[in-house]
């Protein structure tokens, strides 16, 4: 089972953010943060699941079929979703698109944690993928316009090492949780980060430049019902 996350590092996706003004150089270091660790859930929770199949079929009293399915799930909503995440994010804005997959996604995490049977446990984890459709994409996106041309390059290399090691320790990460907690602590995890990622946000993506090409959003245009009939037309 091949679960890894392509990191979005083509030259149109970095450079179509560009800044006409980047932010304050004090805010840089907070968003890198943020985004860093943002991508940094979804990409652990593309690898570090595996390690705890054994542990969840034989809590849950399931099958390998079954059990295929919590990774399946997550990966094919992802996938699925990734391009209509990063087109939501150009037309209402890539901080609040961002910001909300980050909630989503945090949710989602604990009601996996929480999941009682496989079939719940399932559908926690296609929520999952849909939160982590609407963060990876603005992640990028967000260092490329809040940083200056000449220093967009670290930024982006330093976001996409840090992705890469975050993807690479998952598995580690998911075994010794699983060995000295529980596998539901695998998913537990990605409270706190979220929470983090969310009050620096809400402070350091205050100074960042706006990204949207589109109309305004507003709360409530993203509502279920309201989301739903957008993506009916895509």
């Amino acid at each position: 089972m091949n679960n890894a996350i392509r990191e979005p590092c083509a030259e149109a996706s970095i450079r179509s953010g560009g800044p006409v003004s980047p932010c304050h150089e004090a805010v840089g270091p907070w968003v890198l943060v943020a985004t860093i660790l943002g991508s940094s859930m979804a990409f652990i929770d593309g690898t570090v699941v595996n390690v705890a199949l054994p542990a969840l079929q034989s809590a849950l009293n399931t099958t390998v079929t079954d059990v295929q399915w919590v990774i399946e799930a997550y990966s094919l909503l992802l996938s699925a979703l990734l391009l209509v995440g990063g087109s939501l994010g150009d037309r209402y804005g890539r901080r609040h698109v961002f910001v909300i997959g980050v909630i989503i996604f945090g949710a989602a995490s604990a009601w996996c944690g929480l999941a009682s049977g496989i079939r719940s446990l399932i559908m926690a984890r296609a929520v999952q993928g849909f939160g982590a459709a609407l963060l990876v994409p603005g992640s990028l996106a967000i260092i490329s316009s809040s940083f200056r041309e000449e220093d967009r390059g670290r930024a982006i290399g330093t976001w996409s090492g840090f992705s890469a090691i975050t993807a690479a320790i998952g598995p580690v990460l998911g075994g010794w949780l699983i060995e000295q907690v529980s596998w539901r602590a695998v998913f537990f995890i990605n409270l706190p980060l979220a929470i983090i990622v969310v009050v620096i946000a809400i402070g350091a993506f205050r100074k960042v430049p706006a990204t949207k090409k589109g109309a305004s959003i507003g709360w409530e245009q993203l509502s279920l019902p309201s989301v739903s009939a957008r993506w009916s037309g895509v």
